[in-house]
């Protein structure tokens, strides 16, 4: 008698929908790829080829310190003076090799959902925010800016209970990181001081984010609410900031700036603005 297995019950296979954006982001690095594409060579060739490398290096008498410099990595090719932003710490959760290729080629054509996401954002901005055109003339006059508009959205959200898209900037494990908070509203209940930050996603279809969505976005909300905690509770590392950024805190901002600061309700009759900001944050 032949004994016969039983049917071995079928795996259901997870389905993650790909957004038009990611997909985008693929053609990019397929045709990244292509364009620079070279012939399929086994791992018997490669392992022979390494092999006729090293001995015609041996032969030539060459030294391990006389060796090829690595290749720097991309940290420092392309966030060299800059600052990390969290959506590059998102972006490599998500995908390690799409962040690399948008790196390396530059990021994909907007599509259509991508723009309607953008109009989104700037619809809710402007139920509490006003926007203001400033005319920048250097990194010092944008980055007073930027420490304005915290400043002026901590204020909203203490007075008004709401405020959205503020920006962000800390130092994490020793690198400097930034980034713009879509919303920090201020609990209804009146009890509870604790301030909670809000981040808005679009969606091309009316579906569930899948798992790998939701742990992005936590982590997204993680980061900034690690840069918020610092910068409201700790001293502000200005020195370490003007240094890494090549800023010179004496700058002598334009008129168009100082005017904007004025219009704040702040003195920017002096000239090191951004020295004098430090002790707001």
């Amino acid at each position: 008698m032949h004994s016969s297995p039983s049917a071995t019950p079928r795996q259901e296979l997870p389905v993650e929908i790909v957004s038009d954006e990611e997909m985008a982001f693929i053609d990019a690095a397929l045709a990244a790829a292509a364009a620079g594409g070279r012939p399929l060579v086994s791992s018997t060739a490669r392992r022979a080829a390494a092999q006729l490398s090293c001995a015609a290096y041996s032969a030539a008498g060459g030294d391990i310190e006389d060796s090829p410099v690595p290749r720097r990595s991309l940290l420092a090719r392309f966030r060299e003076r800059r600052a990390l932003a969290v959506t590059d710490i998102t972006a490599t959760e998500w995908c390690e090799k799409q962040m690399e290729f948008m790196l390396e080629h530059g990021k994909p054509e907007r599509t259509e959902a991508m723009k309607a996401g953008l109009e989104r954002h700037a619809q809710l901005e402007q139920e509490v925010v006003e926007r203001v055109e400033v005319t920048i003339r250097s990194e010092e006059e944008l980055w007073t800016v930027k420490f304005m508009n915290f400043i002026m959205g901590t204020n909203q959200l203490m007075f008004e209970g709401i405020t959205r898209e503020i920006p962000v900037i800390g130092v994490v494990e020793g690198s400097w990181m930034i980034g713009i908070i879509d919303e920090i509203r201020m609990p209804i209940d009146g009890i509870s001081l604790q301030p909670i930050l809000v981040d808005t996603k679009t969606r091309v279809r009316p579906t569930i984010p899948s798992e790998a969505q939701k742990r992005n976005g936590r982590l997204q909300l993680m980061c900034y609410k690690y840069l918020w905690d610092n910068l409201i509770a700790e001293k502000f590392p200005a020195e370490n900031f003007f240094s890494y950024f090549d800023l010179d805190p004496n700058y002598l901002l334009s008129d168009d700036v100082r005017q904007y600061i004025s219009s704040l309700g702040f003195n920017a009759k002096e000239t090191a603005v951004l020295q004098k900001s430090r002790k707001y944050l």
